[in-house]
């Protein structure tokens, strides 16, 4: 007759010790995952910035007024920006590239047009597919904007 194994030698209650065990290391994990990576969805000021998408309101009835139209050339290394009607505008520009999903890919430049009034922003990622594209004049008083879906070496307009 042979002498039983101790239980710590044995498959079956180690296994049945490892179930709850993933269980508990996975709920840690996902706790940690949760602190770590808050949501930015509620506004601690509502208010103010109810009354600056107002203001955006405002400038972008005035880039209507004014009759502001820009046309975008995308390739794999820049973006060229021409103003294509509306009243001459040779200032710089602020333009920004809002990812609709990934903030950390958002970008924004002032850009100065060349000789040919043809403004240009050199890229250092990939921008196609879903954006949010925002031309501004320097002096602020005026923007345009516009949801466009990227793709490289092709043309749009923002109005």
């Amino acid at each position: 007759m042979s002498t039983p194994q101790a239980w710590y030698k044995q498959f079956w209650p180690w296994f049945l010790i490892m179930l709850p065990l993933c269980a508990v290391i996975a709920s840690v994990n996902l706790l940690f995952l949760a602190i770590n990576n808050k949501d930015p969805l509620v506004s601690e000021d509502y208010y103010k910035e109810g009354k600056t998408i107002n203001l955006d309101l405002r400038k972008i009835k005035q880039a209507q007024k004014l009759g502001m139209n820009y046309a975008l050339r995308f390739d794999d290394e820049y973006v060229e920006i021409k103003q294509e009607g509306g009243e001459s505008y040779i200032a710089a520009l602020s333009v920004g590239f809002f990812h609709p999903t990934i903030a950390s890919k958002d970008f924004s430049e002032i850009v100065t047009p060349d000789a040919n009034g043809i403004y240009r922003i050199e890229l250092t990622q990939n921008i196609t597919g879903p954006w949010e594209v925002r031309i501004e004049g320097y002096d602020q008083s005026w923007r345009i904007q516009k949801r466009l879906t990227l793709v490289d070496d092709s043309d749009y307009w923002l109005n």
